[in-house]
């Protein structure tokens, strides 16, 4: 599976070890997370490889939400060399996330 379901514990790691990681903050609860969940799928095919394409569920991870400021979900944070370089919040169309990815490859 090219979407990797991340904990607190190894999240760190996981992003540190990525030139680039795009990281969607989501809830079991939350409908446009839902809609948005066959989006982020297909981008962690699209980018097996060349990117770390990760989930991280609110609920169950709250010190990482508490971390990166999460107000409203979902939101798509992407970082570079384990910093933030942007976010995206709502749902958007794929083509939203992608572009943002590319520009960083």
């Amino acid at each position: 599976m090219a979407v990797k379901h991340l904990k607190t514990e190894e999240f760190q790691a996981a992003v540190a070890a990525a030139d680039i990681a795009m990281v969607d903050f989501w809830a079991v609860w939350c409908g446009p997370c839902k809609m948005l969940a066959p989006a982020i799928d297909a981008i962690g095919q699209q980018y097996e490889g060349k990117a770390l394409i990760a989930k991280v569920n609110v609920d169950e991870e709250p010190a990482l939400a508490a971390q990166f400021g999460i107000m409203s979900i979902p939101t798509v944070v992407f970082l570079k060399n384990g910093k933030e370089i942007g976010r995206k919040v709502g749902l958007m169309p794929a083509q939203a996330y992608t572009a943002v990815l590319d520009e960083h490859l």
